[in-house]
């Protein structure tokens, strides 16, 4: 008991001194927990018997749920310090780095490249400290929180697991779903085949492959043993039968192999496309949308652009959009608003969204405090985010937030279309083409010709419950007056 108070007296100093002497601190420190019979907490994870430090699954984005994990940068025995990237995380945003905020050494890593939808606060990984050996850490056992009556799906695997648990039930296969509806459409026996998913797991490319190894006469449990010949008359067949005659599901497509009337291929969703999805669906069923629209003549922006091209200044149009439309919210903050449980929010940072096409799904980088920028300065802004976008290495401050958002088509040739808000924003712009129009001009003498207009159409979609109709069109017109006359907007 003597040995025992006398180590815990001196774990106190010990944690207090943690970071200022020797890295061999810790070790001492975890050393007099033992003694004491107590766990020794680190900076902000908890420590285990064998000085494991778990790190958890962050959230990086506030509407992050669950995320991917991407790549590990740091190797198992890797020595790890504050700061330093252990892997990279794609959320619902973006592809993001996650830092250590601990100093030590990579003992486990419990959660492999690939994989998906990792809840927030899973164990995926653990460190030990400095001169522990790392290759005896202990792996924690799983705690299952769901009660017998909801328990979690079988594809859903538990974001760590123990060598005795990945060894028990080895007679039995861990199906995805998708998998298991091939093999029971197809009556294949997942068992004779390794799987090739996370932590065991049967995935539907493992079915696929070994429905093309067995051969397109495989036959499914509910048909007879003799081959179907394909016919045309089959369909009606089908669609002439009563319910309980037809099949539960449609054929499944065979890679290599031609596809057949009905099959279908799944799409994985990345979380971005998921998150778009949900955005999407949100914003049409829950904000009042109303559209508004204007033609706005850009001949003087394009004299401007040449203008400054010439200075090796160069610019697109769509940097003049971004600086009128910040200019117009400046003259008309009502505008510059979102929309919250309280009701309509002024902002007083003019911060504009932009639109971004990327592989992953739609992005919308910030043009932080655009007012106050000028055509340059926002022109490299966006090329930079831009890059950062396509590249899936957004920062979570380049990309959450913002109090209006602009979609530009005209660059792919739309005439003219509406977006969708993106909520809590009150409003969008949507871009159309450059377009030539002809029009009847008059000189001094009275005399009339032909000349051609460089026209662009602009379309406004608000929230009714922040901007009116009447608040919407006195936008857009004072937006059509700063675009058209560029040299207003270096006033700004």
């Amino acid at each position: 008991m003597a040995l025992s108070g006398m180590a815990a007296s001196f774990l106190g100093p010990l944690r207090a001194l943690r970071g200022s002497l020797s890295p061999r601190l810790p070790a001492i420190a975890i050393a007099a927990a033992r003694l004491a019979g107590c766990r020794y907490l680190g900076n902000s994870h908890r420590l285990l018997g064998v000085a494991a430090l778990q790190v958890l699954m962050p959230a990086l984005s506030p509407t992050m749920e669950k995320g991917n994990i991407v790549k590990w940068l740091k190797k198992e025995g890797e020595t790890v310090h504050v700061g330093d990237v252990l892997c990279e995380i794609e959320t619902d945003k973006a592809v993001v780095s996650f830092d250590s905020s601990d100093d030590g050494v990579l003992a486990k890593i419990l959660v492999e490249d690939g994989t998906k939808d990792v809840t927030l606060g899973s164990l995926i990984a653990l460190l030990v400290a400095e001169g522990e050996d790392w290759t005896q850490v202990e792996i924690p056992t799983p705690v299952h929180t769901s009660s017998p009556a909801q328990t979690a799906p079988a594809a859903v695997p538990t974001p760590f697991s123990s060598k005795a648990q990945r060894s028990a039930g080895k007679g039995e296969v861990r199906l995805s779903p998708a998998a298991r509806q091939i093999v029971q459409t197809h009556g294949l026996e997942p068992s004779t085949a390794p799987p090739t998913g996370p932590r065991g797991i049967f995935t539907k490319e493992d079915a696929l492959n070994m429905l093309k190894h067995k051969g397109t006469a495989t036959t499914p449990r509910a048909t007879s043993t003799a081959p179907v010949q394909p016919s045309l008359k089959a369909p009606q067949a089908v669609l002439g039968a009563p319910l309980s005659a037809r099949p539960s599901t449609p054929p499944i497509s065979i890679p290599g192999q031609p596809l057949a009337p009905g099959t279908f291929t799944d799409i994985p969703a990345s979380n971005v496309r998921q998150v778009i999805a949900r955005r999407l669906t949100e914003s049409k069923s829950t904000i009042p949308h109303s559209y508004a629209s204007i033609d706005c003549n850009i001949e003087e922006v394009l004299k401007t652009k040449t203008e400054l091209a010439r200075d090796d200044i160069k610019v697109s149009v769509n940097d003049f959009i971004i600086k009128a439309a910040a200019v117009t919210l400046k003259q008309m903050p009502d505008v510059n608003s979102t929309w919250s449980s309280e009701g309509p929010r002024q902002l007083g940072s003019i911060d504009i969204s932009v639109a971004v096409a990327t592989d992953r799904g739609l992005v919308t980088p910030i043009v932080q405090d655009a007012a106050s920028k000028g055509i340059e300065e926002i022109s490299i802004m966006v090329k930079v985010l831009a890059k950062k976008a396509k590249a899936g290495k957004l920062l979570p401050e380049e990309y959450q937030g913002g109090s209006f958002s602009i979609s530009n088509l005209g660059m792919f040739g739309i005439n003219e279309f509406i977006a969708v808000i993106n909520p809590p924003q009150a409003c969008i712009l949507a871009i159309g083409r450059l377009r030539h129009d002809l029009a009847v001009s008059e000189d001094d003498d009275g005399n009339h010709s032909l000349c051609r207009k460089e026209m662009m159409m602009v379309t406004l979609s608000s929230d009714s419950r922040v901007v009116d109709d009447e608040l919407a069109s006195q936008f857009l017109e004072n937006f059509r007056l700063n675009l058209e006359n560029p040299t207003r907007l270096a006033l700004f």
